[in-house]
Formats: C-alpha cells, structure tokens, sequence
C-alpha cells in the first residue's frame, strides 16, 4: 500500500532573530505561511529491510543525510519503507522544502501506523526533528516562536492576493547565514506592530513592517535595488524569504498582469525566473 502527501513550501513574511540559545539553536520570530508550490512524497511500505529514498532530482541525498530518514527514525520506523520525493521545491532556497518532506512522512507513518496519535503528540515528534517541521504540519499561516516550534495560528492572506516566487541560481546555506549574523548588530522588524494588524487580517499595514534580518547577511548583489523598483511597479512586498535564496514578491487584486509582468520583469534581470507559485489565490497565467 502506498500513501502520497503534497509537502508546501513556506515563506516568511516576516523573521527575526530574538536570540541565541545554549545549545546554539537560535530563538525566532516569524510570520510564515504557506505557498502553492509542493513537493509530491510517496510513502510506500515494503518487507525489505531499512529505509530506501529515491528522488527526481540528482544531487539530493537519499541516505541518512536527508530529513526524511531522520523523521522516520523520530517516529521509531526503522525498516520497510520506500520514500519517493518528486522534488519541484528548490533547495537551499529559504522555502522549508526539506522540512515540508519531514512534515509529509511523519503524517504517512501516522496514518500508516498510529491513525489514533494525536496531533500534539505528533508536533513533539516533529520538533526533534527540525525547526520548521511543526509548522508544516499544520501550514496556513501562522506566528512562529521558539525555535519556530511555538505556532500561533493567523487568518491567511487572502484569495486576492497573489504570491510569485523568483529563484536565484545559487543557493545558501543556513549555518553560515545563521553564523554571519550573529556577528552583527542587527536592525530588526516592529513584530509586535505587525503581529497586531495580522491578527486582524489588515494587510496593508503588515506588509511595511515586514523584513526579513537574513538580507542583511546574505550577499545579494542589486537586491535592494531590484526589491525598489518592484515595489515601484506595485508590487505590496517584495522579500528573501527564509535565509534565502529564493525571493517573493505579494500582488494585489487590483494589479493588472501588466504591473506584475514588469515586476517579474525586473526581479528576473538579476535572479533567474524559478516559476510564479500561489497559495489559496486566483492563479496568475504569464509567459514565463
């Protein structure tokens, strides 16, 4: 018997870094929320021994190495899977890809092996097993703290607006953004201003309150200046999301494909068009 999971991608609306704990994790505040582009895992229960990964994508570890393997052992499943991950997540992008996969597998050992457990009991699972993981689990959108485990449910953007993704060529890693920022004396965001206005679906006034302290670290060249001219074509946000590579950019209902064609436009003149992904919004057709 096999069981197939959809594994969302994230993006950060908001992030900050609040501190650094003892055991070198680091202390967050993040707004995140769900985005249309998934990675499809099957979970396929087999009589051979150990956990076997196949994925699309060449270069992804299928060993012990992948998240995967380490969710199947949180959950205490050691042998007879087969996990296939039909990658369409870009990694080292700053988009939970990974996470979302660990997310996917451990509801499939759950439905597979405990359907009764319950959800509290598999989010500490999930918490041993990465930051991300616990939220997506649950996905939408929500307030991240902790070490991004401490979820507080939001209202999520709304059908009219749009999110588009743009992926550089090269990706980040997450150790040496967390290890340059701690070096810095960082600007952080007004999150508790913008906690207020999200709980309170007000968007609008998110949106300028909105950053993300890993730009600060990642060397990114015309960023600034391609995040600039995106808004002036007006877009409502334009952000690295996670600690990068990827950026996104938010659209309104009221943004004609041609403000959004010139947006893309100029995002794509510095970073490569990865493709447009959309979460609970009206699907936006360009060609790209």
């Amino acid at each position: 018997m096999t069981h197939t999971y959809r594994a969302y991608a994230k993006i950060n609306l908001l992030l900050s870094i609040t501190g650094k704990l003892p055991n070198g994790y680091h202390s967050v505040a993040m707004i995140n929320q769900s985005i249309g582009l998934y990675d499809t895992i099957t979970v396929e229960q087999t009589v051979q021994p150990g956990i076997v990964i196949t994925c699309n994508v060449p270069g992804i570890p299928t060993n012990k190495r992948n998240i995967v393997h380490k969710a199947c052992q949180a959950f205490g499943i050691v042998d007879g899977l087969h996990i296939h991950i039909e990658k369409r997540i870009p990694s080292e992008a700053g988009l939970a890809g990974g996470s979302a996969n660990a997310a996917a597998v451990l509801t499939a050992l759950r439905d597979i092996h405990v359907p009764g457990m319950p959800d509290e009991q598999l989010h500490k699972i999930a918490v041993t097993v990465g930051a991300d993981v616990p939220f997506c689990l649950v996905g939408g959108c929500c307030f991240a703290q902790g070490v991004g485990e401490v979820l507080t449910p939001l209202p999520c953007l709304p059908k009219d607006y749009s999110i588009a993704l743009v992926k550089p060529d090269f990706g980040v890693s997450t150790a040496a953004a967390y290890a340059t920022l701690d070096q810095m004396d960082l600007a952080r965001p007004q999150t508790e201003l913008a906690l207020s206005h999200a709980k309170q679906s007000n968007w609008p006034e998110v949106f300028p309150l909105c950053a993300n302290v890993f730009e600060q670290a990642v060397d990114f060249p015309g960023l600034v200046l391609a995040k600039q001219q995106a808004l002036q074509h007006g877009a409502a946000l334009v952000q690295m999301t996670g600690s990068g590579s990827a950026v996104f950019a938010v659209f309104r209902a009221q943004d004609t494909t041609e403000n959004i064609s010139q947006t893309l436009g100029v995002l794509g003149e510095f970073v490569g068009i990865f493709r447009p992904v959309l979460f609970g919004v009206e699907k936006i057709t360009l060609p790209l």
